[in-house]
């Protein structure tokens, strides 16, 4: 069973309910999910939903992967899969994936594993060898405080993993959120 539309909507109404200023910025996700598109499929364009993991240490720094295919810092996280039942279990999913961390290793702060830390809405390039088209990603992130364990690249996605000052996130927004907890 997969991530549904239900699922979805369920996670955006926590999030607006928790961030009701932030509803602009993720009103082309509200406007995709009256469709009948079924937003989990990595297949739907121009806008499907990914899920991440803001990893974060005991001093407050946040784990971050290089993309080898993007060429750029981001948090861990990625593509919803059919097995994938909630958007917080596919954050852990890639966390463990992408990083080697296991997700035992992983604990929400208070609200955070119904609640997104934020939902970022951004745009994806092109990628003709796998035929796709320039899309947006929704991308859910959820907060995870990390015990310390070592870290563990995939090297087919990933060419590097590192602890980060929040200061070196890709959002302002996100910088802030992470800030707050």
């Amino acid at each position: 069973m997969t991530v549904t539309q239900q699922e979805i909507s369920a996670v955006l109404t926590r999030y607006l309910s928790a961030h009701p200023d932030r509803a602009a910025d993720v009103a082309s996700l509200a406007d995709a999910l009256a469709g009948p598109q079924d937003l989990a499929s990595r297949a739907t364009f121009p806008l499907h939903v990914t899920a991440s993991a803001a990893g974060i240490d005991s001093t407050g720094r946040v784990l971050m992967i290089h993309h080898r295919a993007l060429d750029r810092w981001l948090l861990p996280g990625g593509h919803v899969e059919p097995t994938d039942r909630t958007l917080y279990g596919a954050a852990l999913r890639e966390l463990e994936e992408e990083t080697g961390i296991p997700w035992q290793h992983a604990v929400s702060p208070p609200t955070h594993d119904v609640t997104p830390l934020d939902i970022d809405i951004h745009e994806i390039p092109a990628n003709p060898a796998k035929g796709e088209p320039r899309h947006w990603h929704a991308d859910f992130r959820f907060a995870f405080w990390l015990k310390d364990t070592d870290l563990v690249p995939q090297l087919e996605e990933v060419t590097a993993c590192a602890w980060q000052p929040a200061s070196e996130l890709p959002t302002a927004r996100l910088t802030a959120s992470i800030a707050a907890l």
